[in-house]
């Protein structure tokens, strides 16, 4: 989008509002994220995780590091 000068404020309102369209940019989205998890290379498990400890959170992190995406359930 090119970028406007005015030099008073009745010229900025004379100029025509820039055209916008949300689907155009939604659609753009959609191909951007689809791209994205074509190009990534590995899977990442969905979901927000609790832990009850500070080593449980750094073993898991290895565990997705490592490839391997199953996580084990809490007792």
């Amino acid at each position: 989008m090119a970028v406007q000068k005015f030099r008073s404020i009745e010229e900025m309102d004379a100029a025509p509002a820039p055209e916008r369209s949300a689907h155009r940019g939604f659609e753009r989205f959609i191909r951007l994220n689809a791209q994205l998890w074509t190009l990534s290379t590995r899977p990442r498990p969905r979901g927000v995780f609790k832990y009850r400890s500070l080593e449980e959170a750094q073993k898991a992190a290895e565990t997705m590091a490592a490839g391997r995406t199953a996580r084990s359930q809490p007792e």
